[in-house]
């Protein structure tokens, strides 16, 4: 027993010193805390800064601080006095906010940055030099500056036109329509080349005879479609893209002359029968030279003198139009007896 009290008087001894020396910087730092505070508290009432618009997160964390240091320092004098801390709530109080400022911690390194430019503008009035904002694009740049010369010229020529508006200062920016292109400067002759003919190639493989031998002789079975005309597949996917985008945009797009003409020259059935022997061009699936049979040049049209009377001129292109019809549908049953053998 006086060996215990031996070594408990030695530990007090020993742990003295150091708790006075603690206890006495407690107060100075106190001190000098209750000082600044006082401080604080005093320029705030005077409106000297401005703490309407600040951050909610950093009030929410310095509240739960000073909720942290209430609990604590009522729990020092708990101890310091010799009671008991079992089931005081002070500690519970303590685990949840310790708790919420762990799970807070992320969110104040992402708001680290805000924080810290915000209090370095506040006191140097200015942003860093190698700050990122100073490369941010200023949209006064994009404002015409010929308004304001012209405005400066008026007023030393003493113009009369001081009451009017400038019909500029108004509008609205509206950027230049700029189409995209392809950008071909990297390519030598040979990658144009085979380029063109790969396009040559995927276009021919695209045309109404292949696949017309394609539905001949694949074991598919036969697709039945409602469309009763010749247009091509091309044709009519272009045809059904353009409704599409109109029915989408709400728009109505326009059109040129060759595809009027086209469009045009698709609804009668002289039109359709004219199309009976044109095959597109698959010349680069035989290694040949490639014809442009689908876009010919246009021939120039002969004057044709008037001579006789309009019926008969009328009878004539009529049996000129039969006669044309019956060599083309001659020439398609020859292509395709050639085709079948």
């Amino acid at each position: 027993m006086a060996f215990m009290i031996y070594i408990f008087s030695d530990l007090i001894d020993n742990d003295l010193p150091t708790a006075v020396r603690l206890l006495n910087s407690l107060t100075e730092q106190v001190a000098s805390v209750t000082s600044h505070v006082r401080d604080l508290i005093k320029k705030v009432r005077e409106k000297a800064y401005q703490t309407s618009k600040g951050l909610s997160f950093l009030d929410l964390r310095y509240h739960l601080l000073l909720f942290y240091l209430h609990d604590i320092t009522h729990l020092i004098s708990l101890k310091t006095g010799g009671e008991s801390l079992k089931d005081n709530s002070a500690i519970h109080r303590l685990v949840t906010i310790r708790t919420v400022l762990e799970k807070m911690r992320p969110l104040d390194q992402k708001l680290k940055y805000q924080i810290d430019k915000l209090v370095r503008t506040a006191v140097t009035g200015s942003l860093a030099e190698n700050d990122p904002l100073h490369f941010r694009p200023n949209p006064q740049n994009l404002v015409s500056k010929l308004s304001e010369s012209e405005n400066s010229d008026e007023d030393d020529n003493g113009g009369n036109s001081k009451g009017l508006k400038d019909p500029s200062a108004s509008r609205k920016y509206v950027p230049p329509r700029i189409a995209p292109v392809h950008y071909d400067g990297d390519m030598t002759e040979a990658d144009r080349q085979k380029e063109q003919i790969d396009k040559q190639k995927r276009a021919a493989l695209r045309s109404s005879v292949i696949q017309e031998l394609r539905q001949q002789y694949s074991d598919a079975p036969e697709e039945i479609r409602d469309r009763r005309d010749f247009q091509t597949e091309r044709e009519s996917r272009e045809e059904l893209n353009r409704k599409n985008y109109e029915e989408s945009m709400m728009v109505r797009l326009g059109m040129t002359r060759e595809q009027r003409l086209g469009k045009r020259g698709m609804v009668g059935m002289t039109s359709q029968l004219g199309n009976i022997t044109r095959f597109s061009d698959i010349s680069a699936l035989t290694r040949g030279e490639a014809q442009d049979t689908d876009n010919p040049k246009p021939k120039k049209k002969k004057k044709i003198i008037k001579k006789g009377k309009k019926k008969s001129k009328y009878l004539f292109c009529m049996l000129c139009e039969c006669c044309l019809l019956y060599i083309r549908a001659e020439r398609f049953s020859r292509f395709y007896r050639l085709i079948r053998i």
